[in-house]
């Protein structure tokens, strides 16, 4: 299962990548095909307009995407300065809690998602035509993802499957950094 889960987050990562390199590639085009036109040269009317509607799509799911990967690595912003000063319980605990409030919030936004899908799917992008459901249906993707990996966490923390490393990170400690806020309140 753990290889499924790897490989399904290599893909998300590859996807990343593609979105930014194809909208480099559309947004670093329009701008020399704009130049171009001011010295005279009119390629494709001076730029391709459904490159901007489509890298603003890009955008929003490279960063919808990019959430979910950052939430499995545990590098979402938190209080670490707080949580680092806690024992190993009072990390769990914290680490439950905050896992549980990002459940709800998925939950929330996934209804939310859901109660507008309907709007978006006859909603159209004025150049592409393609429906708005493909823009704000990346939702679905965040509020699954991150919301699986919150429960995935508390089921671990509650049936004592966690490991230290995890709980470590946490508590903005990666590695093993002498350096770190534990090796200083210890």
């Amino acid at each position: 299962m753990n290889r499924l889960i790897d490989g399904l987050f290599k893909l998300f990562e590859l996807f990343i990548v593609a979105c930014l390199a194809i909208m480099v590639a559309m947004v670093f085009g329009n701008a020399i095909l704009r130049k171009l036109s001011d010295y005279g040269l009119v390629l494709f009317g001076g730029g391709i307009n459904v490159s901007e509607e489509l890298s603003r799509i890009m955008f929003v799911w490279l960063t919808f995407v990019g959430a979910v990967v950052v939430a499995r690595e545990n590098a979402h912003m938190g209080v670490d300065t707080l949580v680092a000063r806690f024992g190993d319980r009072g990390r769990r605990i914290a680490m439950t809690l905050s896992d549980a409030l990002v459940v709800l919030c998925c939950a929330v936004f996934f209804w939310g998602t859901w109660r507008q899908a309907g709007l978006h799917l006859t909603n159209t992008a004025p150049i592409t035509g393609m429906s708005m459901i493909w823009v704000y249906g990346v939702g679905f993707i965040a509020a699954i993802g991150m919301g699986a990996l919150a429960v995935a966490r508390v089921v671990r923390t509650l049936t004592g499957r966690l490991d230290q490393r995890e709980l470590d990170q946490f508590a903005g400690e990666f590695g093993d950094d002498p350096n770190s806020i534990r090796a200083k309140v210890e």
